[in-house]
Formats: structure tokens, sequence, C-alpha cells
């Protein structure tokens, strides 16, 4: 056993300066102290945070925001185990990240975003950035804020530059991603009208469909994290006025009124949504999707059927988004999920390519209006390119 933990911390050594030399740097965590006043703080009330790395040359007034994901919490008992992660505090949090993919700062990884003002905004709030409930019980002393979280630290970075920002670019991955997609407009209202502000959702357009057993879990699971953190009044209000506010963090039900340019990266076959909603480890009491979740290969032809049906029902909830001009899209069929934080699939010699274009590129070419791009791969096992993920453990997360 020791001898097995010493090589894998090895490994892990020897793969942080392989990405030190490579691909990466690390970044200060910066906290928003003067957001405490404001009740604007993370789930255990502790202040927002998030890590900046300066913009240079050409790109000192342009900034791109990227939001960090980590699902959500959907009542007291998830939110109290998330209160005392870095999930749901800032003191638990480290004091640098790395930054790559997106966020990288050389041009041979990241041509067009290089050198910006690059922020990560942390996540500590457990609901996308919508919550905000006044009262905080003393019982359990959670704090759902996570709406005033969101405007706490837009107000700090505007006041570090971003007011003057000649570009912004707002991203995320994962519930990151969908903050992105629910925050857009948010995001184009803080900016001067003569910036050019775009979004972009990397594996946040979560789908509102059925498990396995036919039960609707995702939608008791949304209904659950927006009635706990009182989400409504913080959801896209050309949605709420005809559906319900929990069918309002589907992207499906509001993509199509956002006004401000949004572009969907996202795999057909996304892993954490094959893991948590196809299949959630409730509808597969006795394990029968064990090996196959956590490898695509090790899928019977049965198990992939039905994945194939949950590739259908991902383009049909994307029917319509692609019509626009100002919308991008990258729909890959590889099996994972986020594929703009990391260089590998971000952009390197082998990173994932649609019509033999990688993903920054596609990205770049869409926010500099350079070329419109709005590409849907071929059905898996089609594409070779993928970076198929093969998980360790079969974790709800």
């Amino acid at each position: 056993m020791v001898d097995a933990k010493l090589r894998t911390w090895i490994y892990a050594l020897i793969c942080l300066l392989i990405f030190l030399k490579a691909e990466g740097y690390f970044v200060d965590i910066t906290y928003v102290e003067s957001a405490v006043a404001k009740g604007a703080v993370c789930l255990d009330g502790s202040p927002p945070a998030y890590h900046l790395s300066p913009g240079f040359g050409s790109g000192v007034n342009n900034w791109l925001v990227h939001i960090e994901g980590g699902g959500w919490c959907n009542n007291v008992t998830t939110c109290l185990a998330r209160k005392s992660t870095r999930l749901g505090s800032s003191r638990q949090m480290v004091k640098q990240i790395a930054f790559s993919g997106i966020l990288n700062n050389r041009q041979t990884f990241n041509p067009d975003f290089y050198n910006w003002n690059k922020v990560k905004v942390r996540y500590c709030d457990g609901s996308s950035f919508t919550g905000d409930v006044k009262r905080v019980n003393p019982t359990t002393n959670l704090h759902y804020r996570g709406a005033r979280v969101w405007l706490a630290v837009m107000e700090d970075l505007l006041a570090r530059g971003m007011s003057k920002a000649e570009n912004a670019f707002l991203s995320g991955c994962s519930a990151g991603g969908l903050t992105s997609i629910l925050h857009c407009d948010n995001f184009r209202a803080l900016l001067p009208l003569g910036t050019r502000v775009k979004c972009l959702s990397d594996a946040g357009y979560f789908i509102n469909l059925k498990d396995i057993t036919g039960t609707e879990h995702i939608k008791a699971f949304f209904n659950d994290v927006v009635t706990t953190h009182g989400s409504a009044q913080n959801l896209p209000s050309s949605c709420t006025s005809r559906l319900t506010p929990s069918m309002c963090f589907f992207p499906q039900n509001m993509v199509q009124k956002i006004r401000t340019p949004l572009f969907i990266l996202n795999a057909a076959y996304d892993s954490w949504q094959i893991k948590n909603i196809l299949v959630p480890g409730v509808a597969d009491p006795h394990g029968t999707w064990h090996d196959c979740k956590l490898d695509i290969q090790q899928c019977s032809s049965s198990q992939l059927q039905i994945m194939q049906g949950f590739r259908t029902q991902f383009l049909n909830a994307l029917a319509g988004f692609g019509s626009s001009s100002s919308t991008g899209m990258f729909i890959n069929s590889c099996y994972a999920h986020c594929q703009s934080e990391m260089q590998e699939t971000w952009l390197s010699s082998n990173s994932p390519v649609l019509e033999k274009i990688p993903i920054a590129k596609a990205v770049g070419d869409w926010f500099y209006d350079r070329i419109a791009f709005q590409k849907i791969d071929c059905p898996y096992p089609c594409d070779s390119t993928c970076h198929n993920r093969i998980f360790e453990d079969n974790s709800e997360a």
C-alpha cells in the first residue's frame, strides 16, 4: 500500500513538472473581502475569491472571465457537506491554481487569448451563482448567496480595469458553463456598449431527460437546487415568465432568448451527464453500468445503443440554437466533460478537431468574427481525435 501511494505521488509530481515546463503556470488567489459586508459570501460565510493573471501587450484591455465548475447542492444536507470543502468555503481553497488551456499565457498554446487579463472565478455557492436567501439559519449557518457573489466579484473586476474592456469573454466549465449561459446577458449589461462581449459554455448544456428507469431524476434535482437557494428571482425572466423556475435551469429552455452571442462547446456523450443524468447511481443499484460509465470502450452494444439515444436527445435539445449567425457550436462525439481548461483538449498536437479545426481555433475564429463555426460530429465511435475520459472510480461528481 505504501509503495502504491509513493508511486502515485511520484507520478503526480512528474506530471506537475511536465505541465509547468510545457503548458501552464500558477496564479495566486484574490479574496474579495469587501463582499462580506454586502452578504455576498460562500456557503460558510467566507469571502468570494478569484485568480487574476494580468493582461499584457495588445491584450491589456481585454478580459476573459472563466467560471469554475463543481456541481450543485440541492438541500441542507448536501450543502452542509459542501460547506467544509473548497466548493463551499474560500478558507478551503488552495492559494494558487494552474492556468492552462483557454487560460494559458503562451501564444503557442492559446493564440487568441494568451495576453488577455485572465480570471478564474472560484465557485463556492452551489447554485451556479443564482441563489439569494436573505435569512441565515443560525443552526446550519448556511449562506445561499450565489447571485450576490456574482455581482460582488464582477464589481471588483470592473474596478480593476474591466470597465474599460475593449473585448470581454465570459466562459465556464460544467456548473460554471451553466453560469456563463444564465449570466451571459447580465455580463453584457455590466460593460460599455462599445465593448465586444461574448460567452462560452463548456460542458454546461445540461439537458432535461429521464434516466434509464424512466425517472425524472435531474428535473427533481434542479427543482430542489432552485428551491433551496431561492434562485427563481435570478433566473432569466424571459424563461420564468413562461415556465416554472427550475425548468429555467435547463439551457434548452432559455438559450433562444439570450441576446449576447453564445458558443456551446460540449461532448455529445457528456460523461458527467451520462453518469449523473442518464444513469445516476439510484437508477443502477446492481452496478450494471459501472464499467461502462468508467470507460466508454467497456460499454455493451445495448448500453451504447442507449447512449446513442442520449446523443439524439442532446441534439434535439440544441435544435434551434444554432440558427443565428451570432451563435457558435462545437459538438464532438467524445466521452468527455470540459474541454477548454485542459491544454490537451484546447490546443495541442493531438487535440480534438471537427473538420480539422481544433477547439481553440473554432472559438477564436468565432469570437473575432473571422469564420462562423457551427459543427456537430458524427456518432461515436467515428471520431479518432477524441480524448475519451477513463475514470478511476464511479463517484457522482
